[in-house]
């Protein structure tokens, strides 16, 4: 048994066998564990530690593989053939190095991408031409957030029937066992019994799954809810022109960059809204 208490610190892990041996063994249910809240300094804000759990569970639903090689590690994806990109370094060993980002399949299989490479400037270039781009339209911005947040997020319609799933699963698991405990005390005609026990084990599964089911959109419709909160709080308190590239609204405001080719670079925002940087179009120099 675990008794949780918003845990921070997990008391009685393991517990002595024998006083006389002092033999210590992993508490696995024998003896209660307790989960005590703040009961030391915090490393990091429930609020960061929230949204760290939040972005967990959107790149699952996306489905996106998180590498924590740098801040554009899956973040760029090639249009082609949907590949990340990930970083190469070029001329490693003379005074030409640099490090660029490329498709990873560019050459899988043969066949060859033929999107471009991107180096961190441009990356960084293309940001902040679509975040001021996006910023310069705020209060219609904030509106359509609020609307997604409205309909897209809301919990309240799936958490009745999660609630009316559960109290149907409750419901079909006490007749199930009323059904076992008639036919131990008298035994019933057994094809009769097996019949209506399999019809009341099959709804219950059948509700477990619908249940289970919705429970995981809860999970996402909050876990995006918080995704946009913060996406929301980081617009409001911007104001002005980006000047420079911002590792914070980067993290904060980006859920992928799409390179399509040479001059089709196109920034997805985490609300859904899309800038195509066109800027490239007029100079392929950069690629």
């Amino acid at each position: 048994m675990c008794i949780s208490i918003h845990c921070v610190n997990d008391f009685q892990k393991t517990y002595t066998v024998s006083y006389l041996t002092k033999k210590q063994k992993k508490n696995e249910g024998e003896l209660p564990q307790y989960y005590v809240e703040n009961s030391h300094p915090a490393i990091i804000s429930p609020e960061v530690f929230d949204l760290a759990q939040a972005e967990r569970r959107h790149r699952r639903e996306s489905g996106q593989r998180y590498s924590g090689v740098s801040i554009f590690s899956s973040k760029i994806k090639c249009g082609q053939c949907g590949g990340w990109y990930g970083s190469k370094v070029w001329h490693s060993n003379d005074k030409y190095r640099r490090v660029v980002y490329q498709c990873n399949h560019k050459y899988s299989n043969g066949a060859k991408c033929t999107t471009p490479h991107l180096t961190e400037d441009e990356i960084k270039a293309v940001f902040i031409k679509a975040v001021n781009e996006l910023l310069s339209e705020k209060k219609e911005l904030l509106d359509n957030i609020g609307i997604i947040r409205k309909t897209l997020c809301s919990t309240k319609a799936l958490e009745h029937e999660a609630n009316g799933l559960y109290d149907e699963m409750s419901m079909l698991a006490e007749l199930t066992e009323k059904c076992v405990i008639e036919n131990s005390r008298q035994p019933l005609n057994q094809q009769e019994y097996q019949r209506k026990y399999n019809s009341l084990v099959e709804r219950y599964e059948t509700a477990k799954a619908r249940y289970e089911d919705v429970n995981k959109q809860i999970e996402l419709r909050k876990a995006r809810e918080k995704v946009l909160s913060a996406f929301t709080d980081a617009v409001k308190n911007h104001t002005g022109v980006i000047t420079e590239f911002d590792e914070s609204l980067w993290g904060t405001l980006v859920d992928q960059i799409v390179v399509h080719g040479r001059g089709d670079v196109r920034v997805v925002f985490r609300d859904g809204s899309e800038v195509k940087n066109e800027e490239f179009t007029k100079s392929k120099a950069i690629f």
